[in-house]
């Protein structure tokens, strides 16, 4: 698609999303994700007039989500399909658990229609606290990560095995949150034992999700520190950065994965899970990109893969792998 056709879109956003919801409470999202499906069929399902479904369809070509064939004339032989499931992405979007949706709970206003002053440094918005202070702000800002955390979990849950080598393994989570990643693999992984490192705030959190889940401090444990000002603590088999090192610049980011590495025993392993860069991920990051303009104190900065590859090498770590996916996971070894 060229500017000219983005910039169309993206001025009628609200009416796309609007459509979009449109296929989905029609079952027509659904029916689409089980293959190819032809007007006539989709009109069956939904009772919908054909000139006018043809138009919903048009919509959803426009915006890329299906691909139509017209072997004749007739709207009704048109056939629909779709190159990977929308349902997921739809869920995520407009669904109830949409990440999208808490975003846009933030103060975004104080950024609307200024970015000019603010990116001449002449507007400072307000209503945003990086890091958060308080227990309130640690409390919302901890519930808005948590929405984002099923495609991680399910990346950390189909590597275990390479993450986790030793039948019972000692893991230090930095920066995980109120332990919802953390408690999310303890379930499926029994032998596993599991600390959060976190600011001193956040250990009410996840002392409360330890509780309601029924895990005892010796499974989900807390450890509080800053890892910007103290050495990490030792005496874990498995360091994890999990959606943290892009919120750093690049002298901190490769000062925490130094940390990691002077941790870790012989043999142990960092592993580090994130939104790489790609256009993809770069699309679904768009909500922060614009809200985090005039916000100094955080980056939120997407790397490339190989950029987190190559600060491991060059710390020592050996083994680096890569396991792709919506969230991609690259870990390495400290030399026995």
């Amino acid at each position: 698609m060229n500017a000219r056709g983005m910039l169309s879109l993206l001025f009628h956003g609200k009416k796309a999303l609007d459509l979009v919801d449109a296929a989905n409470r029609l079952g027509i999202v659904a029916r689409l994700d089980r293959g190819p499906v032809t007007l006539g069929e989709l009109c069956e399902l939904t009772g919908a007039v054909p000139g006018r479904l043809f138009k919903l369809m048009d919509g959803l070509e426009s915006l890329g989500l299906v691909a139509r064939r017209q072997p004749e004339d007739a709207i009704a032989s048109a056939i629909y399909e779709t190159s990977e499931p929308l349902g997921p992405a739809v869920d995520a979007v407009l669904g109830p658990s949409s990440i999208e949706k808490n975003r846009d709970a933030y103060p975004y206003m104080e950024t609307f229609g200024k970015l000019p002053e603010i990116v001449r440094g002449q507007h400072h918005p307000g209503g945003f606290s990086w890091p958060p202070t308080t227990p309130e702000q640690v409390a919302a800002f901890e519930e808005s990560m948590a929405q984002g955390t099923p495609p991680i979990v399910e990346a950390l849950t189909s590597a275990g095995d390479t993450l986790f080598r030793a039948s019972r393994s000692r893991w230090l989570d930095v920066g995980g949150g109120d332990g919802v990643v953390a408690a999310a693999l303890l379930a499926v992984r029994p032998a596993l034992v599991a600390d959060v490192y976190n600011l001193a705030l956040v250990e009410p959190l996840v002392r409360a999700r330890a509780e309601r889940l029924g895990l005892g401090p010796d499974r989900l444990g807390f450890v509080g520190g800053d890892f910007l000002a103290e050495e990490l603590p030792g005496g874990y088999d498995v360091v994890s950065f999990v959606r943290v090192l892009h919120d750093w610049p690049a002298d901190v980011a490769r000062t925490l994965i130094e940390k990691a590495f002077r941790s870790l025993p012989p043999g142990g392993t960092l592993f580090i899970c994130e939104e790489f860069r790609t256009s993809e991920r770069l699309a679904v990051q768009f909500f922060w990109t614009y809200f985090l303009v005039g916000i100094d104190s955080c980056v939120s900065r997407l790397r490339e893969r190989t950029w987190y590859e190559e600060a491991l090498t060059r710390v020592g770590f050996v083994d680096v792998e890569h396991r792709g996916g919506l969230f991609e996971v690259v870990f390495a070894r400290k030399p026995a």
